[in-house]
Formats: C-alpha cells, structure tokens, sequence
C-alpha cells in the first residue's frame, strides 16, 4: 500500500474491526441544521455515553496554539516557502456521531498563520481537513480535504462561512483584516498552497487530553490537541513535501469572549452617552457668537473624525461577527449620534460665528464656503482610512497623532488670547472618556481582540492627553497665556488705563444705565480703544456675547 493511501487503509482498517459498513463512517450532513442544534446534539450524546475514562468528549470548538518543525529547519526543498520555523495556529473542528461506536466524523479547517515570508505576500495558509475521533482511545486523524473531489464542496464551504465559531476564531485574532484563507483564493493560481495540494497528502495524527483553565467557565470542558502533521508526496520517490510539523492547541471558551464583546459594547455605549452629556454642556457654555468663536474648529473636527472611526469600526466588527451583529450596531448608533448630531452641528456653530456678521454676502457665497467645509471635512475623513491603511503597523503612534486634539484648542487660546472658551467638565470628561477604548485595547490583558497589552505605551498615552488637558486648565483659571514669557507676547491693550479729565465728573453706563463714579478705584471701570467708558463687569459680560463696542459697535480687542 503506498504512503499516500495510509488515511483511506486507516478508516478501512477500523471499520472491519468494529464489524460495522463503512459507509457509516460518513453520514449525511443534515444543512438545514442550527449550530445551536448542533450543538445540542453533542451535549445529548456526551451524557448517554459510558461513563469514567470512556465517556464521548465532545471536542468540537475552537483551539489555538502554535506549531514548529520538528527539526531544527525545514529539510524538504520541494516547498523552500516555507521558511519560518514556528508560528501561531487555529484549529476548528466539528464533529459528528457515525454509526460506529466509539467514532465520530470530524470536518475543520486548521489556519497556519506566519508560514511563508513576504515574497508572496502571504501571512498565513489555512487547510480544510476532514477524518474521525476515536473517542476510546482519545485518537484524532484527519487527512486534508481541498473541495476538488466529491459533490459536496460547496457544503465544506458553507460550513466554514456559517460556523460562528471559526468567525470568531477569525476575528479575535485582531483579524479585522484580510483572512489568510480570502488571501488564498484570491492568489490560488499562484499560491504554493494550491501547487501542494497537486502534489502533496496533508495527515494529521493527535492525541486529546483534558486541559485545566483558569476561565470562570462552569461546566466548560477543555481540550489539547497536541500531534504530528506529516505531508509525504503523492509519489513515493518525492519524498515529503515538508519536515513534519508539531502542533499544539488548546480548547477556548468562545462564550467568554462573546461575553467580553457584548461587556465591551456596552461600555462604548456608556462613553458615548457621557459624551453627549458634554457636549451638550460645552454647547450651552459657548452659546453665544462671541463663545463659540474662541473654540477651535480643528479641535472639535479632530474630534468628529475619531467618534466616525470608531463608528465604521464597530460597524465593520458586526458585519464580521453576525452574532454579536445587534451588540456592536449600537455602539457603532451611538457613535454616529455622537459625530454625525451633536459634533457636525458644533462644527458649523463655530463655523457660523467666525464669519463676520455684517459682510452682506448672499445665499449662493455661504453655500459655497459651507459646501468647501463639507469637502474639506469628508477629504481628511476618507484620507485618514488611507493613511492609516497604508501604515496599520504604526498603529499605536497614529494613535498618539490622533489624541493630540486638545493642541489646536492651546494653540488658538495663546494666538487669540480668548478667555474660557471650554467649560473645565468638557476638558476633564471628553479626556477621561476619550481614554476608555485604547486603554481596553492595549491596557487589559485579557481583552476579548487579544491584542497584546503595552502598560509603557497607556502610560505614554495618559500622560500625553493628560499634559494637555492640564495646560488647557492652566489655561482656564490663570490665562490663556499665562505659561509665555511676557517678553514674547505682543502688545496688549490695556482696558483700565487713567482718562485726563477730571476726577470729580461722572458718566453713564450705557449697559446698565447707572452712574460711573471715577472717583472709585481704577478698576471698577474700563476704556475703550474708541473711548467709551463702562463698568468692569458690565463689559467683560458683554464682550462674552460679542466683541464690539455697546456704543459705536467697533471690534474690541481681547480683554
């Protein structure tokens, strides 16, 4: 028997020793199944088979591990793509009860992610593998299974695109980018993947054993597999297509990270909702013309352009998982409400009060300088999704770029001289809040993407966005430029300068009509640059509305 034919004479081999036909190894896959169902069916057999060492484990799910040559490098120059020497895995199987007594039928698919180098552009190769579990003996041999032969290639393909187990296999292992497999069938004609299987026989032999977590899991069984896969060529005189490969995988829980997604979305939601919460607040502090003018329109831009990232994100996450589809569509709601409602209505606040007011333009120029906003806004939006496309492996610094919003807002303060153009609980709300999402992504270990935690890199974050939010408080209580040497700052106008007139004479107010008495201290009074006298607070009020003169409407300097 040649060595290529070892899978087939194995299933033969065990269906004559159980006395049992051998077309009940495989039975008819009943499609109009539920995973749920499925599922349920396993749990059935497990509880009434034998009991103690020979109770049916019911291995179907998800592992990951890794896997390595079992020599030190890959001796076969049949295949010399296969350059690295270990690398992470995936593992999906699922089985089904045969006929036979003690054997189930097992169809998976096994992801092999690092495996070729960068010539081909390939990260990883995923394989469709089908064979049986002799539960007994704790045996799995699979043999690999293209879809080429046999009518019912398009139900393994089905299968592999319906399981939620391998969607969310796919998707924890920060996959919100090209699988592996996508990757393959669009380069099959190329791929040294589609060449092995012309040439090579992929085998599988693993031993399963239970495996302790330490996952607050109830009653949820874990396994490892840890086994030996060989690729000896179709003719015996190739020899093996490449060195034999150890793998190594362990169980996961998938209902604990469908729990940490939906825990997740729900703090999203929470944060958005804060989020409006300040929004609305900082909108009523600048309400005015003269308020909303001393906000910095890239600032809150800035800010737009980071709640309809995360908005597509969340959205592109629930296309990806259909199940947690309804979880993540409401993160991804609230994050349009937050940009697309509140942030975008802002924006042309501000927008409106930077204008001057009596310019006597028509309709058509504000609609075409409103139309130029727009363009400029959705260019940088849609630039952005290039940018960061093009250099997704600096994510972390484009991070720290985009957490740099409070910069245009000190800047415009120092250059303005504006006094309290953000309320304090919009600077320390939208930072603290601002903070929540990286520092799950990169802060907690057990994150439900997997993405690995940087406690040096948060505490760089935190620091950063933390400076700014303290200089914008500086800011608030002591001075838009309180932090500048005077030397460097420029000439200002001085509201509480002496008249040459005499002290004993009086004038009005025309703000609040009563009496200016000069004889008082210098500050109950201050003097425009056109000459006009008021009291201290009644002009530092009005100018808070609008920074013209109450008597002859010229522009006022910054108080």
């Amino acid at each position: 028997m040649k060595k290529s034919n070892l899978g087939l004479g194995f299933l033969l081999c065990l269906s004559i020793l159980v006395s049992q036909q051998a077309n009940g190894l495989r039975p008819i896959r009943d499609t109009s199944r539920s995973w749920g169902d499925q599922l349920l069916f396993g749990k059935k057999e497990v509880s009434s088979g034998p009991s103690g060492p020979f109770s049916a484990w019911n291995i179907t799910g998800t592992y990951r591990g890794n896997w390595k040559f079992q020599d030190t490098v890959n001796s076969s120059s049949k295949f010399p793509d296969f350059r690295n020497q270990f690398g992470n895995s995936v593992i999906d199987l699922f089985t089904t009860p045969t006929k036979i007594t003690g054997v189930h039928y097992v169809q998976g698919a096994v992801v092999f992610h690092d495996v070729f180098d960068n010539e081909h552009n390939v990260g990883g190769a995923q394989i469709k593998v089908e064979g049986v579990y002799i539960w007994p003996f704790r045996q799995l041999r699979l043999v690999a299974n293209s879809g080429k032969n046999g009518g019912d290639s398009g139900l393994e393909d089905d299968y592999l695109l319906s399981n939620p187990y391998h969607l969310l296999g796919i998707f924890s292992t920060q996959v919100l980018q090209e699988s592996p497999r996508d990757r393959m069938m669009s380069k099959q004609k190329a791929s040294p993947i589609h060449e092995m299987e012309k040439h090579c026989n992929i085998e599988i032999a693993a031993q399963i054993s239970r495996a302790s977590s330490t996952e607050n899991s109830g009653d949820k069984d874990y396994f490892h597999i840890e086994g030996l896969m060989e690729s000896p060529a179709v003719d015996d005189d190739d020899g093996d297509c490449f060195s034999p490969l150890l793998l190594n995988a362990t169980s996961i829980n998938v209902e604990v990270y469908y729990n940490k997604a939906v825990n997740y979305t729900l703090m999203v939601t929470f944060v958005s909702f804060l989020q409006v919460l300040l929004l609305i607040r900082q909108m009523e502090h600048s309400n005015t013309q003269s308020g909303a003018a001393k906000v910095s329109i890239v600032m809150i831009g800035q800010q737009a352009i980071m709640d309809s990232y995360l908005c597509l994100l969340h959205l592109t996450a629930g296309i990806l998982v259909e199940s947690l589809f309804n979880a993540f569509a409401t993160a991804a709601f609230f994050k349009f409400v937050v940009f697309s409602i509140f942030e975008m209505r802002y924006l042309l606040a501000i927008w409106k009060a930077t204008r001057p007011s009596n310019s006597g333009e028509g309709w058509e120029t504000m609609r075409r300088e409103l139309s130029f906003l727009y363009s400029r806004f959705y260019g940088i939006l849609l630039g952005g999704i290039l940018i960061m496309y093009e250099l997704h492996n600096y994510m972390r610094w484009v991070l720290l770029l985009m957490y740099s919003f409070w910069i245009p807002q000190i800047v415009a303060n120092v250059v303005r001289d504006s006094r309290k153009p953000l309320h304090p609980y919009y600077i320390l709300g939208m930072t603290v809040t601002r903070l929540a999402i990286p520092l799950y992504v990169f802060g907690c270990p057990k994150n439900f993407m997997r993405v690995e935690a940087s406690k040096a890199w948060c505490i760089g974050l935190c620091a950063f966005i933390g400076f700014q939010a303290a200089v914008l408080l500086l800011q608030h209580y002591f001075g838009s430029r309180c932090f500048v040497p005077r030397k460097m700052l420029p000439e200002k106008y001085n509201y509480y300068k002496r008249l040459d007139h005499d002290v004993n004479r009086s004038r009005d107010c025309v703000i609040c009509m009563a009496t200016i008495d000069l004889r008082r201290r210098t500050n109950d009074c201050m003097v425009t640059p056109c000459e006009h006298l008021f009291h201290s607070g009644c002009l530092q009020r009005w100018m808070d509305i609008k920074m013209e003169c109450p008597t002859c409407r010229r522009t006022l300097p910054p108080a």
